[in-house]
């Protein structure tokens, strides 16, 4: 069972769906007893850094992420997700994140001729060693939709980065903890790849 937080974040039914396209049982919960006993939990997100972080605590889902993320139990971070997952953004100072990977979530700098918010495609520079990204072609292209963009810590923790006026660390991984900047279950065939190599973890 894959479990997919519900925070009111959105972009919920996508990622169901292309895992249930991906032959997986899902569920889309905010219940602490289902997240605990699922398998493996994604945390998606579109939006606000510190709105999602309030909805976070609203929902007492904070502490119980930060369980997860401590765990061995797989866990995916999408767009706002990957973000979360680290200590603080500069969309929202003085809010903290899940603290669960280490790094800063920063606004990407203007740049002639690039248009912010970076919506669409850009190919993907891999680390060959990722598991996250077995089996994918270098160069392979995915969707992104973010204004910010994370600079991690530990360089051994990058999984893939891509350029858009600026290198930016397009995902990560530590240990069973992963998260993309950018929306596999958007991204086609790609992407579907890269949710099924979660998904047989």
């Amino acid at each position: 069972m894959i479990a997919i937080v519900d925070y009111d974040a959105g972009n919920l039914k996508s990622v169901e769906k292309a895992l249930i396209s991906l032959d997986q049982d899902v569920v889309i919960t905010r219940d602490k007893e289902q997240l605990l006993h699922a398998d493996k939990v994604i945390l998606p997100g579109v939006g606000a850094f510190g709105e999602a972080m309030e909805k976070l605590h609203k929902y007492d889902l904070v502490d119980i992420l930060k369980e997860i993320g401590k765990s061995e139990k797989p866990f995916l971070g999408i767009c706002l997700g990957l973000q979360l997952m680290f200590e603080r953004s500069e969309e929202t100072e003085g809010v903290e994140g899940l603290g669960i990977l280490d790094g800063e979530i920063v606004r990407i700098p203007d740049h002639e001729g690039l248009k912010i918010p970076h919506i669409g495609w850009n190919d993907l520079t891999i680390n060959p060693k990722s598991k996250l990204f077995a089996g994918i072609e270098q160069r392979s292209y995915v969707y992104f939709v973010h204004s910010y963009y994370l600079k991690a810590k530990n360089r051994e923790d990058v999984a893939a980065t891509t350029e858009y006026g600026v290198k930016i660390d397009a995902a990560v991984e530590r240990g069973t903890t992963f998260a993309c900047q950018f929306h596999p279950e958007k991204s086609g065939d790609i992407g579907l790849k890269i949710l099924k190599n979660f998904a047989e973890m």
